[in-house]
């Protein structure tokens, strides 16, 4: 290559540099700076200060500044409004008057109840008593007839004693029957019988034939009625001495 070819290559690549006719570099990847942005839309903020200022202020009035505002902006509708509380509170009044009139009618009913069960017991407690003296009548009407035989046997002056034993065991085995109605056990243990401290009365110890603590003899049967002991057996006891 000639010194001429040389400079004229140097000069093409010079012009390449500069492109735009001016002393700067440009490249196509250039980003653009904040004031050429503001400068190159030249539109302004929307939420200004002074509008944001405004705003906040409205929000926060006070209530009854608020109250005021709606009431001369629209009466009409705060005359409604009162007028549908006002019937409202009304009608609030008129079911506190009827549940109060309901409790009242409730606790009159109760009151009523109890005075019924008041009387109901009384005449259950009256009815028990007459059941109880119609028992004891019936148990009199029957204890009656053996009584009568007891009489007629004693008039019969002219029997013998075999008949008037005879008699007699009759009217005890009528008498035995009425008891045995009446649910009533008669207590009579034989002697050598084991002593019953719930049924038995032991008057003393004595000498006998019957192995020791079993009973002797009896002088007097006992009575019980459905498991209560009405009159206890009186005993005596073998002290087994023989």
């Amino acid at each position: 290559m000639t010194e001429q070819d040389a400079a004229d290559a140097e000069t093409a690549d010079d012009g390449a540099g500069v492109g735009n006719g001016s002393g700067t570099e440009v490249t196509g990847d250039a980003e653009p700076t904040d004031e050429g942005d503001e400068r190159g839309n030249g539109a302004a903020d929307p939420l200004s200060d002074v509008d944001v200022d405004a705003e906040f202020d409205a929000d926060t009035e006070g209530d009854e500044a608020l109250v005021d505002r709606v009431t001369e902006a629209n009466p009409e509708s705060v005359a409604h409004e009162l007028a549908a509380l006002r019937t409202r509170v009304a009608g609030l009044e008129e079911q506190l008057d009827a549940r109060e009139e309901e409790l009242d009618e409730v606790t009159s009913k109760l009151k009523r109840k109890q005075a019924d069960f008041q009387n109901y017991k009384k005449r259950m407690e009256k009815r028990r008593e007459q059941e109880k003296e119609r028992a004891t009548e019936d148990l009199v009407e029957r204890l009656l007839e053996v009584r009568d035989n007891l009489v007629r046997a004693l008039d019969q002056d002219e029997a013998d004693i075999d008949d008037l034993r005879s008699g007699v065991e009759s009217t005890l085995k009528g008498f035995d029957r009425v008891l045995e109605d009446e649910n009533v056990d008669v207590v009579d243990p034989d002697p050598g019988d084991e002593v019953d401290p719930h049924t038995h009365e032991v008057l003393m110890r004595v000498e006998s034939d019957q192995p020791g603590d079993t009973v002797a003899d009896v002088h007097r049967p006992g009575y019980v009625m459905a498991e209560k002991v009405l009159q206890t057996a009186q005993v005596t006891v073998s002290d087994g001495g023989e």
